[in-house]
């Protein structure tokens, strides 16, 4: 554990601690705090607007996990997105400052700045490409100064795909050339649910798509290079073999997240870059229907005010019960889980992948538990650990980074494996499991 010292008293700060997902951080590093005690003993500090509700949050951990002492015994910092100075603060305080406030487009911004200002690393679990990617072209420089590492997506959006696909590659024999993955989530009789800013963050980024493609513009990325086989992609509603359902692109982060790794790990290390395709499944013709009818009034809606008020308004109503302002029960938390298996192709080893098509397959599994509130808060939690113990590790000595291209080179995927994270190769033709 990296020391802490007398001008940083804290390892991790958790900033917006007392909001839905921030609650589930709580835990998480209260359980990881209490595992390592003694000469290397884990500080931490919770940070938000309101220290009563911080100090409930602090309560109600205490009584569901019977650790007591987390009711006096970890330290309040107030902070607000609207004032600098309480947030130059609160970045003074920590090692590592873990960003629970969203949706981040409107609030993520003054936190990276200062973080990137007063030295703290940054870790978010954001599943927005636009502020994903505009972060790394405003304070990647900044950041690189400055020796602070700002890394994005370190939650379910985009964890399990970015490191998914590192690992399919550590296991394929040869020159990995293309992966296709296909995510499935399997719920308890009450089905599964997101909270809110989960669904704000959807309808907003949808809103606002075409300023992502001029965002992308100001890089002037050359596009990477295809070998083997260009892979297609596949329509936008299709019966999938791989997984026995009917299947669409995935809409969130993981393509953006993996074509930035797969870029830097081209022109940092000269790695063979991977062409990726991400899916969904959705079950059966009846969801099928469902989504059509729903995506349909959902791509209408966003392109007005009238339409995004009412979708933010009504989130469970317009989302068939898919999100809701309240979020989740603990009963569908507890009974919900996830499933991502990648297939891949390339050339084997020996094989020229200038020689024809390619000769070798690859399919790798990474599951986990409920991926918004409990897969989401250990990756984030067990990626800062990794900051502040493999510090070493990671790429030069500061910058804006994806979850791939920061933590390629540490043992973050075993610190997955060893906290509810499964990775594992599956033989090609072995069937999904229902």
């Amino acid at each position: 554990m990296e020391v802490v010292t007398s001008s940083r008293p804290y390892h991790i700060v958790i900033f917006g601690a007392s909001g839905f997902t921030g609650k589930f951080v709580v835990e998480e590093v209260a359980r990881y705090a209490a595992d390592n005690t003694g000469e290397n003993r884990f500080r931490w500090a919770v940070a938000g607007r309101s220290r009563q509700r911080l100090k409930g949050v602090l309560n109600q951990a205490a009584d569901r996990l019977a650790m007591p002492e987390l009711s006096t015994g970890v330290d309040i910092i107030e902070a607000d997105v609207s004032s600098k100075e309480s947030l130059s603060i609160m970045c003074q305080q920590g090692l590592v400052i873990l960003n629970c406030v969203g949706p981040y487009r409107f609030y993520g911004e003054p936190v990276v700045a200062a973080c990137v200002e007063n030295g703290a690393h940054y870790i978010d679990i954001c599943g927005e490409p636009q502020f994903l990617e505009r972060m790394q072209l405003d304070y990647h420089a900044k950041a690189l100064e400055r020796g602070v590492y700002v890394i994005g997506s370190c939650g379910f959006d985009s964890i399990p795909a970015d490191l998914g696909i590192l690992y399919t590659q550590s296991n394929f024999k040869g020159t990995l050339t293309a992966v296709e993955s296909f995510l499935t989530i399997s719920s308890g009789p009450e089905g599964s649910c997101g909270h809110d800013a989960t669904w704000q963050s959807a309808v907003y980024g949808f809103a606002d798509s075409s300023a992502l493609h001029k965002l992308r513009r100001k890089f002037g990325h050359k596009p990477l290079p295809v070998v083997g086989t260009k892979v297609r992609p596949r329509g936008f509603v299709f019966f999938s073999k791989e997984i026995v359902q009917y299947a669409i692109p995935f809409m969130g982060s993981d393509p953006s997240v993996v074509k930035r790794t797969q870029r830097f790990l081209y022109q940092e290390e000269c790695r063979s870059p991977v062409q990726y395709f991400a899916y969904v499944g959705v079950g059966g013709l009846w969801s099928v229907a469902k989504l059509f009818c729903g995506g349909l009034l959902f791509w209408i809606m966003v392109k007005f005010s009238i339409g995004r008020k009412l979708l933010t308004t009504f989130p469970r109503f317009f989302s068939f019960g898919l999100f809701s302002k309240a979020g989740p029960t603990i009963n569908q938390i507890e009974d919900t889980c996830f499933n991502m298996m990648f297939f891949g192709e390339g050339y084997s080893e020996g094989t020229d992948p200038l020689q024809g098509p390619p000769n070798a397959k690859i399919c790798t599994e990474v599951m986990g538990a409920e991926p918004g509130y409990v897969a989401t808060v250990i990756a984030m939690v067990q990626a800062a650990v990794t900051v502040l113990k493999e510090k070493h590790s990671l790429p030069r000595r500061g910058g804006v980074y994806t979850p791939g291209s920061a933590f390629y080179k540490t043992s973050l995927i075993d610190r997955l494996h060893n906290h509810g994270f499964k990775f594992s190769v599956r033989s090609y033709e072995e069937p999904a499991k229902p």
